[in-house]
């Protein structure tokens, strides 16, 4: 009599361990992408041999990045999330061999891990930026799969024309594949030639916002990203400034990709006002000798004082609740309410799924400030 197995016995056993861009990821060393391009130029070694994509190690094996033994105590995670607006004329790397300010240079010190930027922006654009010492969360947000939608506030000089709305809506052929935005919203600012829009796209691809407004011949004179996923610049950051989200931040943002909430490292009095005074002062012009980093321009600092955008007379960080889309119909002259509350709001996980059904609504009519979408 032939013995019937059950589907346990039938099936292959799981690898033991668990893969080493994973765990570095988690430990806040990195991305898993930045992991995974170190791996393949040889820069991680595991129990002193060359690390191999796909790898996996067990919790005693030796981890080294560039010649220096990671400890694995700090593999527990440490997820803490930084606000940041972004001046023009930051570049987004920890060094810059032309001597640039980076986006790095204003924020504070990590005691576990280092600040991982969740995507990028190009020194021209302005607006926000996140920050994670998680390397899973970034990873997350950052990958297609999750469809974390971008939004902007665009300056575009030209005639714009419907046609050219539709081309942009419907999908144009860029040098690296189709291209698109998931919605546009005229802003009634702007003269002559120049015209406000704010647009979304769903991907962080290279200068991608840039490229589909001159795709129709149209050049982008202004660029400020406004919102990425459920995460809005409020009026309450101006230029050059950042603060750290709060426990239920971090964890209705973490929620959006699916990952479990985690209480935030312990801070002492003494740290915790230190933290404070430096977000108070993370706002002033960086020193000119410092680093071999030139100090800000004139221009951004007039921004950065005045938290106003010199293109369109309102807060620089002005809430996606305030575009003109949703005020329409509003008595003119009419006080707007002004917003104490954070900016972030209370919601349901939400489930992975594939598809449309994953897919966000486009910005437009119902936006809220925070996580909150309608």
């Amino acid at each position: 009599m032939n013995e019937i197995l059950s589907p346990e016995e039938h099936s292959e056993p799981r690898p033991a361990g668990e893969k080493l861009q994973k765990v570095l990821a988690r430990m806040g060393v990195g991305s898993r992408r930045d992991v995974e391009a170190w791996i393949s130029q040889g820069r991680v070694k595991v129990n002193g041999s060359d690390a191999t994509l796909g790898q996996r190690v067990m919790p005693g094996d030796a981890i080294a990045l560039d010649g220096r033994l990671l400890r694995r105590e700090d593999d527990q995670v440490v997820r803490r999330v930084l606000i940041y607006n972004k001046p023009e004329g930051e570049v987004c790397t920890r060094s810059d061999p032309e001597g640039r300010p980076t986006v790095f240079d204003r924020l504070p010190r990590a005691k576990s891990g280092r600040w991982i930027n969740i995507g990028r922006l190009d020194i021209n654009t302005t607006g926000l930026l996140l920050f994670t010492t998680d390397g899973e969360l970034a990873n997350r947000l950052m990958h297609p799969s999750y469809e974390m939608d971008r939004e902007y506030a665009v300056r575009v000089r030209g005639e714009v024309t419907e046609e050219m709305i539709d081309n942009l809506k419907n999908g144009v052929m860029l040098e690296d594949g189709p291209a698109k935005f998931t919605d546009i919203q005229e802003a009634p600012q702007g003269d002559g030639f120049n015209h406000w829009f704010h647009c979304v796209v769903m991907e962080g691809r290279n200068r991608e916002v840039r490229r589909l407004w001159e795709s129709q011949g149209l050049v982008v004179s202004r660029l400020k990203r406004v919102r990425f996923g459920p995460v809005f610049l409020t009026a309450d950051l101006s230029v050059g400034r950042w603060r750290e989200m709060s426990q239920s931040e971090v964890d209705i943002l973490a929620a959006e990709v699916g990952l479990r909430p985690l209480a935030l490292p312990d801070m002492k009095g003494k740290a915790r006002e230190k933290l404070a005074r430096m977000q108070r002062k993370s706002g002033a012009p960086l020193e000119s000798g410092r680093g071999g980093r030139a100090e800000r321009s004139e221009r951004g600092e007039r921004a950065g004082r005045s938290g106003r955008d010199e293109g369109r007379g309102r807060p620089v960080a002005t809430p996606l609740a305030e575009r003109p889309a949703d005020v329409r119909g509003k008595r003119p002259g009419k006080p707007r309410e002004e917003r104490s509350e954070p900016n972030l709001t209370e919601r349901s996980p939400r489930k992975p799924a594939t598809g449309a059904a994953r897919r966000p609504k486009p910005s437009g009519e119902g936006q809220r400030p925070g996580f909150r979408r309608r």
